[in-house]
């Protein structure tokens, strides 16, 4: 695997996530958070590929994987689910 490729994943992970935390830590709202968890689940994928290819690193890849889907539970929550979560349904009114 070519180093820039390696150093192109391990970086865009890098500063997507922090990007991502910056956004979320604003509290801007619901789909500004659901687009921050969208940005992510691509840090992520970029951290699993450069963990896996990375010799070494195998570690960064599976705690990735496991970000990976707690960040597919926030797009669902923030981004897909029509209605707050802790709001009660209107059965429960």
């Amino acid at each position: 695997m070519s180093d820039t490729l390696l150093d192109a994943l391990q970086y865009y992970g890098a500063g997507a996530g922090t990007l991502a935390a910056l956004i979320v830590s604003l509290n801007l709202g619901r789909r500004p958070t659901g687009w921050a968890f969208v940005i992510f689940v691509t840090s992520s994928i970029a951290l699993v590929a450069w963990g896996f290819l990375q010799s070494d690193s195998e570690g960064i890849g599976w705690q990735n994987i496991a970000l990976l889907c707690i960040n597919c539970v926030g797009v669902y929550r923030y981004l897909i689910l029509k209605e707050k979560p802790g709001t009660p349904q209107a059965s429960e009114k």
